[in-house]
């Protein structure tokens, strides 16, 4: 039996999202089609914001602080 490519790990890689990245350097970034093609994956990269800082996530302290400055009830 035959699986679709990128439905399992053990199929191999998924195939490149090439509909996202037209779309976002050309519909939302609004990038030319000269400068769109011209990029390197890396400027890209970060052109769509991968290189920005990564923020700590909220720990469970955190968490419980907001619920009580902010309770649901």
């Amino acid at each position: 039996m035959n699986a679709a490519v990128g439905s399992s790990p053990h199929h191999g890689p998924k195939p490149f999202p090439w509909g996202q990245v037209i779309h976002a350097g050309l519909s939302l970034l609004r990038l030319s089609p000269t400068v769109f093609w011209a990029l390197t994956p890396l400027e890209f990269f970060a052109m769509t914001g991968g290189m920005r800082p990564k923020r700590d996530g909220l720990d469970r302290g955190g968490l419980e602080g907001l619920m009580r400055l902010f309770p649901d009830g």
